[in-house]
């Protein structure tokens, strides 16, 4: 029994089927997409800590003291370096060595999050590749893992306090809403320099080569009372207004406290502007660049 064959013109197949290619999505549609991605990557926040994790112990592996070994060398350092400067600048090392100490080891937390931001996704990409997962989860990664060095090298701050009794009083916590925005700073900084190098591939050693300009630049071994009259120039310096609001409650210091403030915040505030507008254009087409 044979059945008739419908035949369908080609009038007929162009009326019914339509086919729609657009080259890029509305603006509103990957500011939806940024933010889906931010809020499942909060929620796998205990999988972000399994990786930063990971990753110490994957680097150590095999080292009898592990991360410590980057808390003797920056204790050997900070001891070096104190006794150095306190002479050549011509102050009291009990009052030198703690700023130096508490700054060295908040600098080297600054200094190692904008370096390893510049690879937060291309250090992960094999991941990227065979995993369906949100972007922001490399971003927390890349803090989390810093954030365990930092909590190793606060022994040497503890012990510089301890020797020359120099422990911050209840102003001290006045430094926990400046660590707050670190974290806020640290998960912009890494997705917009981690797509952006992910992009171009040349921008790590420019940015590498920055932050050791901006290691001399800022009071770091240096103290900002020793510039004088050019004091009122350093709060245009963002890293010094970073480092304040977390040294100088510490320090028992809050001359330039509101200040510093006012320039964080500020940079806080381009910062994450900047690294939203890249990120939500540029995290459809990370996955091409890495």
């Amino acid at each position: 029994m044979r059945y008739p064959r419908r035949v369908m013109s080609t009038t007929t197949i162009a009326a019914t089927a339509s086919l729609d290619l657009k080259a890029d999505m509305s603006a509103s549609s990957r500011h939806r997409l940024a933010i889906d991605d931010l809020v499942r990557g909060a929620r796998l926040w205990r999988l972000a800590f399994a990786l930063g994790w990971l990753d110490i112990r994957l680097r150590y592996r095999g080292s009898m003291l592990g991360p410590f070994w980057l808390t003797i060398s920056t204790g050997v350092m900070v001891a070096a370096l104190g006794v150095l400067y306190s002479t050549l600048f011509k102050m009291d090392i009990s009052d030198y060595l703690p700023f130096l100490a508490l700054s060295q080891v908040l600098w080297g937390f600054l200094s190692a999050l904008v370096s390893e931001g510049c690879t937060t996704f291309t250090e992960a990409e094999s991941v990227i590749r065979s995993v369906r997962m949100p972007f922001s989860v490399f971003a927390a990664r890349t803090l989390i893992r810093n954030t365990i060095v930092l909590g190793h090298n606060i022994l040497v701050i503890v012990v510089t306090f301890a020797i020359f009794s120099r422990w911050p009083g209840w102003e001290g916590l006045m430094a926990i809403p400046g660590l707050l925005l670190w974290i806020v700073d640290a998960l912009a900084l890494t997705l917009l320099l981690g797509a952006f190098c992910a992009r171009f591939r040349d921008i790590q050693p420019i940015v590498n080569s920055v932050m050791q300009i901006m290691f001399f630049v800022t009071p770091v071994i240096w103290k900002p009372e020793q510039l004088g009259t050019g004091m009122a120039k350093l709060p245009l310096n963002p890293f010094f207004d970073l480092l304040e609001i977390v040294r100088g409650p510490l320090l028992g210091g809050g001359a330039l406290t509101t200040t510093a403030w006012l320039g964080a915040i500020g940079f806080s505030l381009m910062l994450c502007v900047v690294s939203w507008a890249f990120f939500t254009r540029a995290r459809g087409r990370i996955t091409f660049w890495i």
